[in-house]
């Protein structure tokens, strides 16, 4: 059942970013609200639990996006996309499933979605990615053609283009070329507070840089577990 919620606290600044958790679990759509919640200008508009209820939910609360599980109880999420367009609905979505099939991200590419997240992950993982997908979408809504510079911003999702000026609001391309040499030099992988000693920012600052790189597909994170706490995210630059 379709379950439309308030936005948490009064309307961020900006425009609203109105989002759809679609998920089976309803545990898991509450801990992805909360997080969606925490990142203006988002805010959660409904939750569904199924694919049926995800397109009904759609036709009556009309969001800008869309986070949808694959592994639904009815069918595969990557089948309500179809469904949306046919039924003329241009809504965003960003597949967020523990599927890591080549062939189901494969069908995500071919479908158009925005974002493809792997759980599990964490609150900052998904609010670079809503940060990112915020930017873009802010850049399309207000930007004007006027020649192949313009259609390159619009495509700022690719890799070489993240790599270059279309960088989110307070990330700089000169400290972003510095975070770029300092993981190519490393012998391994890099933590954020080690990237932040070898550029000279901040361990916030180079979290951000190297979120932004992962997010964009420049950079591997993997984890190292330590005896207490969360685990260090470990950052490599891609060959």
């Amino acid at each position: 059942m379709t379950q439309p919620t308030e936005p948490a606290g009064a309307a961020p600044a900006g425009r609203p970013v109105d989002v759809l958790v679609v998920d089976d679990d309803f545990m898991v759509a509450r801990v992805h609200r909360t997080f969606v919640e925490r990142v203006p200008p988002f805010r959660v508009v409904g939750t569904a639990g199924t694919g049926e209820e995800a397109v009904a939910a759609v036709e009556e609360l009309r969001p800008d996006l869309v986070l949808l599980d694959l592994y639904l109880p009815d069918m595969f999420g990557l089948d309500v996309i179809p469904r949306l367009r046919t039924a003329g609905h241009d809504c965003d979505v960003m597949v967020i499933s523990a599927a890591r099939e080549a062939d189901s991200v494969r069908g995500a590419v071919r479908h158009g979605v925005v974002d493809y997240l792997l759980k599990p992950f964490d609150q900052e993982d998904l609010a670079t990615r809503l940060q990112w997908y915020a930017d873009r979408r802010e850049r399309l809504l207000t930007s004007v053609v006027r020649g192949q510079a313009d259609v390159d911003r619009f495509l700022a999702g690719t890799a070489a283009a993240q790599r270059g000026g279309s960088l989110p609001k307070g990330l700089s391309v000169e400290t972003a070329d510095l975070v770029e040499r300092a993981l190519r030099a490393a012998d391994g992988t890099l933590s954020a507070a080690e990237c932040a000693a070898v550029v000279g920012v901040s361990r916030v600052s180079s979290r951000r840089y190297l979120e932004h790189f992962h997010a964009a597909g420049l950079v591997h994170v993997s984890l190292r577990y330590g005896t207490t706490g969360r685990p260090e995210r470990r950052y490599a630059w891609r060959a």
